[in-house]
């Protein structure tokens, strides 16, 4: 018996195992890195991070895993096996760790929290995001542009950007998109849902990204500060349009002539020139949004 926590073992060797638990002794040792053990079972388990050995063989496809449980995770792919289930809401999943996130939508509980802002999150990958915005560390690049990223699944639908690929399609319109949260955005244009509501004011929203830019109007905070000079902004991409103006870069391009401009908006304005467009309208007509709503405050004078 284990006089520290009255831990029983049948055998002496399990006692000598479990003992370690609390002398955080590592006695195994890697030979090819600093990393340590309190079992040598663990010890095998990260010798196969050095060796790329993957000894779990799926017998369905050609998938292998360096551990069992990682092949039985796989196996429910096939078997379309769900056994865990959420009492709340009949959800049910595949593996354990999954539905004990998803009880956190049920419980409100957001225990991974930010060290350097009062942010917290349910989930650990939600704020492995967040902390990206303090970093700016962006380690996932295009090999076809300029374009990085924080993490890779922003790469991985960017890189559909390159292929043309759109597998996401809206019944009501033929709307197509790379990105399914594109799709569940845009289906909200059809239903008029704006499921974001601002609880300062009766402000809703659409889209998350659209509400997080109206809180900025109660809070005044601009978290986001070019390093080149003392410009702040509410939004990253404001900082995004701004660096430009240090850098130069000018990433849209008409594709009639050699123009290109450092925003959207400009290149939007330029191609009127080439259509003759006026689209906005007043009896007075003009190419320019600004433009006529110049005029519209005349009226009001």
């Amino acid at each position: 018996m284990c006089g520290e926590c009255g831990y029983r073992a049948a055998h002496k060797s399990d006692l000598s195992r479990h003992m370690t638990t609390h002398t955080g002794e590592r006695p195994y040792k890697c030979d090819q890195c600093d990393y340590s053990a309190a079992l040598k079972s663990s010890l095998d388990k990260h010798l196969a991070t050095h060796t790329g050995e993957k000894p779990y063989k799926c017998d369905q496809c050609d998938y292998s895993a360096l551990r069992k449980s990682h092949l039985d995770q796989h196996l429910t792919k096939h078997t379309g096996e769900k056994p865990y289930m959420c009492d709340e809401c009949g959800y049910r999943t595949a593996r354990k760790a999954n539905l004990s996130r998803h009880m956190r939508t049920h419980t409100g509980e957001k225990s991974y929290k930010c060290d350097q802002c009062d942010y917290s999150a349910a989930q650990k990958s939600s704020l492995n995001i967040h902390l990206a915005k303090h970093t700016g560390e962006k380690p996932y690049m295009c090999e076809q542009c300029d374009y990085f990223a924080a993490q890779k699944s922003d790469l991985d639908r960017h890189l559909m950007t390159h292929n043309g690929e759109k597998p996401y399609m809206c019944g009501e319109c033929g709307y197509r998109t790379a990105d399914r949260s594109h799709l569940s955005s845009h289906m909200r244009t059809h239903t008029g849902e704006k499921p974001y509501r601002c609880d300062q004011c009766d402000y809703s929203a659409a889209q998350k990204s659209t509400l997080q830019h109206h809180l900025t109007t109660h809070t005044g905070e601009k978290p986001y500060m070019c390093e080149k000079c003392e410009y702040r902004t509410a939004h990253m991409s404001g900082l995004s349009r701004h660096m430009r103006t240090h850098t130069g870069q000018k990433p849209y391009k008409c594709d009639q002539y050699d123009y290109s401009a450092a925003h959207k908006s400009s290149l939007d304005y330029h191609l009127t020139e080439h259509s003759g467009d006026q689209p906005y309208m007043c009896g007075y007509r003009s190419t320019y949004k600004s433009s006529i709503e110049t005029y519209k405050n005349s009226h009001r004078r």
